[in-house]
């Protein structure tokens, strides 16, 4: 179990000081640590909510509201197969049923490996496009059996590298704010009421 290393605790500082209050924080920080070891650990949930001043309890109640967030170990490709509607009229448990095969595992499985590991999904807003999946929350569109076959084992070779990252990666590009364009942040104590709000009659 894994706290955050050193120089993640330096980006969560620097994230921390983007937010007026820093429990606005908790999520970003989460995604932080996930990153860090592929899933939250429960050290690392003590750790964030150190850094944000509360308690496991509520930055626990945060992560398990999210989908995304894990709390225990997947592949380093976690293959979400949309099983809502439009996905479902479009071949979608033929979908998995095929991908149960393809990796030796059933919904919910991590193959032997740690490679991969296999989940349901819900909506995953492409209907247009069914049946799609997620590759650590990179689409693909109207996969078809064959199409996850290619996929699997493009994914095993290292091809994809360049465009799926391994699980629990956010974004490879780090956001950053020059402090000259930083728009400030204040507490909405210090802000007040916006601009647009009413002014109440004092009467």
């Amino acid at each position: 179990m894994a706290r955050l290393n050193d120089d993640n605790v330096r980006l969560a500082h620097e994230i921390i000081s983007r937010y007026p209050r820093r429990r606005s924080a908790t999520i970003p920080l989460l995604h932080l640590a996930q990153e860090q070891d592929g899933y939250l650990t429960d050290d690392a949930i003590r750790h964030v909510a150190e850094l944000v001043g509360a308690t496991s309890a509520e930055v626990l109640g945060t992560a398990t509201f999210y989908e995304m967030f894990k709390f225990e170990p997947v592949g380093t490709y976690l293959i979400n197969i949309c099983g809502t509607m439009s996905c479902a009229l479009m071949g979608a448990g033929e979908l998995m049923r095929h991908a149960e095969q393809t990796l030796g595992i059933p919904v919910g499985g991590t193959t032997p490996d740690g490679m991969f590991t296999l989940e349901h999904a819900e909506c995953q807003a492409a209907c247009t496009e069914a049946p799609c999946l997620q590759v650590n929350y990179r689409h693909r569109f109207r996969v078809t059996p064959a199409d996850l076959d290619r996929l699997v084992e493009d994914l095993r070779a290292g091809r994809l590298g360049a465009e799926i990252p391994p699980h629990g990666t956010l974004a490879r590009v780090r956001q950053s704010i020059p402090v000259e364009s930083a728009a400030g942040a204040v507490t909405p104590e210090q802000a007040g009421a916006p601009a647009w709000f009413p002014a109440k009659d004092p009467a």
